[in-house]
């Protein structure tokens, strides 16, 4: 197996970004892996996010907490375990003592498909299971970019165990990003003033030029307002500037000059864009509904943090790094065609 991975905030780096303070006690000892180079890189791997309810966003100091606390393999002191080469699978960049972690979560992990053995007999032996080389493959790939096993278990139940209902979103009056009939669709819920919205916005990109013809983005807002004061007028923004023709512009203008959101601030930005004044203000008044409508459909699918991504309506909990996207992405394809 050959991969080229960054990290998810390697291609993230937003002009003006806001400030972000983690725990000072976090060890500054250098990782070899790719997602926990640095302190900005853990909220991406790790899922945080800005939450809605909760008065403190701790999500980043227990991710890189987690991220740095080592392999801690369970699987490989349960006993013996079967580390005979899997046919055809290259095991990369992975050291001697990840190859036993990996060895013991083939034996340990269920299929991915849903049936009683493991992930290793699937691979092996289940030919029906399409699932299974992607699966692996899933595997191999968190623990070469340095994530513990208990956290590769909780990213392969989340993936491959856990029951999830599709949920109804109707994105049709958002902006979007690609063809309305890509056989992939993703929805992203966001706020113009979280910071992690803002290093996931380059990712998002990414993946959008990486898939082009095989997925479609759409934008849905969620500003979180007893936060973030001037994120519904930023979404406002966008929806006027998408009416023009020019959301991806100020999409990215939106991130690189949060939080300066406020009214006189957005129609500045039109300015800059070169878009109609007079036709900006009338679609931004007008936009406050949507928004409005952006919210409920957000909290209607359960939404209470941002970013939250969709993946053919259901809530996508793997790494937010474009590699791993693009992961998911090729395995939808390859089982679904």
């Amino acid at each position: 197996m050959t991969r080229n991975v960054k990290a998810p905030c390697q291609d993230a780096v937003v002009e003006n970004a806001p400030s972000l303070h983690y725990n000072a006690g976090v060890s500054n000892t250098r990782v070899s892996g790719h997602l926990v180079l640095a302190l900005l890189c853990a909220p991406l791997l790790m899922g945080s996010a800005c939450e809605k309810k909760k008065p403190q966003d701790a999500g980043a100091i227990s991710a890189m907490d987690r991220a740095g606390s080592g392999s801690g393999s369970a699987a490989t002191a349960a006993g013996p375990v079967d580390t005979t080469p899997l046919k055809g699978f290259e095991l990369g960049k992975l050291d001697a003592d990840k190859q036993k972690v990996f060895y013991a979560l083939l034996g340990s992990l269920k299929s991915p498909c849903g049936k009683s053995h493991s992930l290793r007999t699937s691979f092996e032996q289940d030919t029906a299971c399409k699932r299974a080389p992607y699966a692996v493959k899933y595997v191999a790939a968190l623990l070469e970019d340095e994530v513990k096993e208990s956290d590769v278990r909780e990213f392969f139940t989340n993936k491959y165990e856990k029951t999830q209902d599709r949920v109804k979103l109707d994105p049709s009056k958002a902006p979007r990003i690609g063809n309305a009939d890509a056989p992939v669709r993703l929805v992203e819920y966001f706020d113009y003033e979280c910071p992690h919205c803002q290093m996931f916005s380059p990712v998002i990109s990414k993946v959008e030029e990486k898939e082009a013809g095989k997925v479609v983005v759409y934008y849905m807002m969620y500003p979180i307002e007893s936060k973030h004061p001037d994120a519904r007028s930023a979404a406002m923004a966008a929806y006027a500037a998408n009416a023009q023709g020019k959301f991806k512009p100020m999409h990215e203008l939106l991130f690189a000059r949060s939080p300066q959101h406020g009214k006189e601030a957005v129609v500045g930005f039109a300015k800059e864009l070169g878009l109609d004044a007079a036709k900006f203000e009338a679609d931004y008044a007008a936009a406050d509904a949507q928004v409005t409508a952006d919210l409920k459909s957000g909290e209607a699918a359960g939404v209470d943090s941002t970013p939250t991504l969709f993946f053919n309506d259901r809530r996508y909990e793997g790494p937010m790094n474009a590699e791993y996207i693009s992961m998911w992405i090729e395995e939808e394809l390859a089982v679904n065609r």
